[in-house]
């Protein structure tokens, strides 16, 4: 069970950097490992569909030149495998005069970061793209879309297969052994032989890197992002993507309208901490990885820093009538009764000791070995570029 490259994690990321390395040099022998019995079984399957247009992100982060490289790669590869998508655009709204300055620094911020087409709106101007929201203020962008993820996913695992790479499904990773040429990784039943290691790991991306000898400085701390869907027929209060002004301290979005390219519209997610890395139920606990987590310096830090932030996002978790109120500071026509529930992602995000929720992706290496270490949002989006990026450290180490 030779290779010269195996990746360990089958989600976006992790097929990317495969199908990437097989685009470079088509001769190289490249096997994915997964532990489940399909990929993209966690993040990657369980976001909200969206392909970011990279306004978020701080010029010349690592998020915002993959955003935007990954945006058009994601496209083409869309377009080239015949994968439905659609660039239907999406209002940022400000919902009271407090909010204006940071939506007007995204605005800024997306020009920064070589957008077009980006356009202000007037409350009467965000009525005309979103009838039923309320903002005194908005920001037009037209280059968010919606896509299937998994089907993204399925399809590069199809064309890595056709280029000669393997992706075997069901191995556990158990151990990882330094040899003199590499690494050897054992799972619960197999021995895998390879040149260089790459750690796509997402939600265990720590656990693995420090499986491998790594030190390092972070740990992926769990989130739970849950997820409401309008009834089908109350579907027409939304037309495409409703979003709020961000919190500029804090690395999530707030809860905001989706739709899907199913037709169906989602409403979320909250974050809230959750007590085990796949934990996507609130009954779902593992003491280990709760303990892990909540005892992480780190940490604590930031429930000391965001305790209001945190109980409020768990308030709307237990509280259906609090997650309704937060959706109706956008559409102020929806009611309790017109949501379902509509399931939950963990979102893998990185904590430093010292308090910070990394904000950029972390990517480390060692001889034999690259590590992607932090990947959340806009991971998918940028998943081709991430890829590509891996890829040439790969090469170049190879």
């Amino acid at each position: 069970m030779k290779s010269d490259v195996l990746i360990i994690g089958g989600g976006i990321v992790g097929l990317a950097t495969a199908y990437q390395l097989q685009q470079l040099n088509p001769g190289l022998k490249v096997r994915v490992l997964d532990k489940e019995e399909r990929v993209s079984a966690h993040q990657t399957g369980n976001n909200s569909g969206v392909i970011h247009s990279g306004i978020y992100y701080k010029p010349g982060s690592l998020k915002a030149l993959n955003c935007i490289r990954g945006y058009d790669m994601l496209i083409a590869f869309c377009k080239a495998e015949n994968i439905p998508f659609e660039l239907c655009g999406k209002v940022i709204v400000a919902t009271k005069k407090s909010e204006i300055p940071a939506l007007e620094a995204l605005y800024q911020r997306g020009i920064q970061n070589g957008l077009s087409g980006l356009r202000f709106l007037t409350r009467e101007e965000v009525l005309e793209y979103e009838p039923h929201c309320t903002g005194i203020k908005g920001v037009f962008v037209p280059q968010t879309g919606i896509v299937n993820y998994r089907e993204v996913s399925e399809k590069l695992a199809e064309k890595i297969q056709a280029a000669g790479g393997e992706i075997c499904l069901g191995q556990k990773v158990e151990a990882i052994v330094k040899a003199a040429e590499g690494a050897v990784v054992h799972t619960q039943n197999e021995r895998y032989e390879t040149r260089l290691l790459v750690n796509c790991g997402g939600l265990y991306c720590d656990k693995i890197a420090e499986m491998a000898g790594e030190k390092l400085n972070l740990k992926i701390i769990p989130f739970r992002g849950e997820y409401y869907a309008l009834k089908p027929e109350k579907a027409s209060l939304v037309k495409n993507l409703i979003y709020p002004v961000p919190d500029p301290n804090f690395p999530f979005l707030g809860v905001h309208f989706t739709r899907r390219i199913s037709g169906e519209i989602e409403a979320g997610p909250n974050a809230v901490f959750a007590f085990k890395r796949e934990g996507y139920k609130k009954t779902d606990f593992n003491w280990k990885e709760f303990w892990e987590a909540f005892t992480w310096p780190g940490f604590q830090k930031v429930a000391r820093k965001y305790w209001k932030t945190g109980l409020g996002e768990y308030y709307r978790s237990f509280s259906k009538p609090a997650f309704t109120k937060a959706l109706q500071a956008l559409v102020p026509g929806v009611q309790e009764s017109d949501l379902e529930p509509a399931g939950a992602g963990v979102r893998a995000q990185a904590c430093d000791k010292d308090g910070g929720l990394i904000d950029d992706f972390a990517i480390q290496e060692s001889d034999c070995m690259v590590h992607v270490l932090n990947a959340p949002s806009p991971a998918a989006t940028s998943s081709l570029s991430i890829g590509l990026e891996v890829a040439e450290r790969v090469l170049k180490k190879l």
